[in-house]
């Protein structure tokens, strides 16, 4: 039963204004009956998907597994980026169809992108099953993982890979007052996911942890197996509206200001992919990723300065990025340490060597429009490229793939959340020089 409505990784969680106590999981609370029918019955008819009326899904649910329970509401055939979506309906392969679900998490609908092309003469297929964390939702056409058997790094089982295998969907995990965090104790009274989020009061209430994610010894009722999370919920807050077109490197909707802890969480299933400390030019390392894998200097410096592929100057909002984010580096989660990271969500600091890198800064947490929900194509070195004019434009070449991956400029936009290509100048070179500044 624990896994119902929770679909949102780090872009979706309300089905109201994101910081009423109306909204649908209020911070964890929620309503039983928007994920479980008792008797699959109301007035005469079924109203569990897929299933036939008096048998209910598993754990009662409201569909034939977790994550379509989530799907149930948070998926749509919207048009347009919109509210708490986070899988557009109708995308299929090899054509013009788009994910417009614009969450900083990104669209599922990525999955089903796959798209073929030609690279040099070689036809070539670019995998959707590729594109991010492969939810099982089978009354929404969501499958297991076709390649992976077990979560890269780690043992969590990709055949038992839902909405709920990060996110409670009874949304027990809250923070209190003290900066603890806890599975019980004072009433969840709003939710501490966004920039206008309430804050807990002493000896009175809790708020719910960020987007629902579970934290210390939490594991899923329908795993069996000992995957119990051994790291806490991280702590980061989003703008209320967080499902637009971006139209600024910073980002207006997709700008969440992560605080702490995230590659922490991630390493609750990706064990093995986490390091935070490296040495250069050391071998058997991994690119590093936590609370103790601070910006050096040059880093920050490199970060603060990049305009585009090849220019440095002083670009807008102290140089931070939303396709490239930085922990702050919160020591604590005290309603203080709160209200200085929504400060910072409203304004950016320019980066420094007290941030951290994090698992986000490079990838998405639900999909994405690149292999490995990386933020941008990591098989080519190009974005974009130039029109007759020489200003840059999204590659809309039909004979030759390599920079586009099959995708037309549409979907190439949509795949950066709305960023048109004049925001990353002509020929930009992979994002990866947001901080390494390789030309």
């Amino acid at each position: 039963m624990k896994l119902t409505k929770i679909l949102a990784t780090t872009a979706v969680l309300s089905l109201a204004t994101a910081g009423s106590a109306l909204a649908f999981h209020s911070g964890g609370v929620a309503e039983c009956e928007g994920c479980h029918s008792m008797h699959n019955s109301f007035e005469g008819a079924a109203n569990v998907t897929g299933m036939t009326q008096y048998q209910s899904g598993p754990y009662l649910l409201k569909a034939q597994d977790q994550s379509g329970a989530c799907l149930n509401c948070h998926e749509s055939a919207d048009t347009a980026p919109t509210g708490y979506h986070i899988s557009t309906a109708g995308v299929t392969p090899n054509n013009s169809s788009a994910p417009v679900e614009m969450t900083p998490g990104g669209d599922f609908a990525w999955l089903k992108k796959s798209m073929t092309g030609s690279i040099r003469g070689k036809a070539t297929t670019w995998e959707g099953d590729r594109h991010g964390h492969n939810v099982i939702a089978t009354d929404f056409g969501y499958t297991a993982d076709k390649v992976l058997t077990a979560a890269p790094g780690g043992t969590y089982p990709a055949g038992n890979l839902a909405c709920s295998s990060c996110h409670d969907p009874h949304g027990k995990y809250r923070r209190l007052a003290d900066g603890s965090q806890a599975t019980t104790g004072a009433p969840i009274f709003n939710s501490g996911s966004y920039t206008n989020s309430k804050d807990p009061i002493t000896g009175v209430s809790a708020v719910g942890v960020y987007r629902l994610l579970a934290g210390a010894g939490y594991q899923p009722k329908s795993l069996a197996g000992s995957f119990a999370f051994t790291n806490p919920s991280p702590d980061a807050v989003a703008p209320s509206s967080y499902n637009g077109v971006n139209t600024t490197i910073a980002g207006t909707f997709d700008k969440v200001a992560y605080g702490q802890g995230m590659s922490e969480w991630c390493a609750n299933c990706h064990t093995a992919m986490h390091n935070s400390t490296f040495t250069s030019g050391a071998s058997g390392t991994v690119h590093p990723a936590g609370n103790g894998a601070k910006l050096t200097a040059a880093i920050a410096g490199n970060y603060n300065a990049y305009v585009s592929s090849g220019i440095a100057g002083t670009p807008a909002a102290n140089g931070y990025s939303a396709l490239a984010p930085f922990e702050v580096g919160m020591t604590d989660r005290t309603p203080a340490s709160y209200t200085a990271l929504k400060a910072f969500q409203a304004a950016p600091a320019a980066a420094s060597t007290s941030n951290n890198v994090l698992c986000l800064s490079c990838h998405r947490a639900h999909a994405s429009g690149f292999e490995s929900m990386a933020r941008y194509y990591l098989g080519n070195e190009f974005m974009t490229v130039a029109d007759a004019t020489n200003a840059a434009v999204y590659d809309s070449s039909t004979t030759e793939a390599k920079i586009n991956t099959g995708y037309d400029v549409t979907q190439q936009t949509n795949a950066y959340n709305g960023r048109p290509a004049t925001l990353f100048g002509p020929y930009a070179r992979d994002y990866c020089n947001k901080c390494h500044a390789k030309d």
